[in-house]
């Protein structure tokens, strides 16, 4: 009896082991935008969704994860991620950002959209760079 209650402990860890809920790191020109297909290069525009059971959706832009979401279930997300105007290449939580859309600031895909991590850094740039500032959720509705 002792060998399949260690069997059955070593099954049940494996299994919580498994079910990670993490960004993953993106691999820039290798690693392709699930939404449109094309390699991410861009290391301020990309952006990821984790899973509540951990799998990752990765994205060359906001703007693809955004329209991405059109067709997804959003009560599976746990994470959204986005790369920072100032901290290229690393992920956080893109539902605390603030988005700006300035035609002066190309994104991979078109839609001038780039995340910054607070609202004073997005107006420093908009300062210069023009455009017009979104909260998450109002980025959600002005792109649906």
């Amino acid at each position: 009896m002792q060998p399949v209650k260690h069997y059955l402990i070593f099954v049940l860890l494996l299994f919580l082991l498994s079910c990670n809920v993490s960004p993953q790191a993106i691999n820039y020109g290798s690693d392709g935008c699930h939404f449109c297909k094309m390699t991410i290069v861009d290391k301020i525009h990309a952006a990821e969704i984790v899973t509540k059971k951990g799998k990752v959706y990765m994205f060359d832009s906001a703007e693809c994860m955004v329209n991405f979401l059109k067709e997804f279930d959003s009560s599976e997300v746990k994470l959204y991620l986005s790369n920072y105007f100032s901290e290229p290449e690393k992920l956080t939580d893109a539902t605390k950002a603030t988005f700006l859309i300035s035609q002066n600031i190309p994104s991979p895909m078109g839609a001038f959209l780039t995340a910054f991590k607070n609202k004073e850094d997005a107006v420093k740039v908009q300062l210069e760079k023009e455009g017009t500032l979104y909260t998450w959720n109002e980025l959600l509705k002005h792109l649906n």
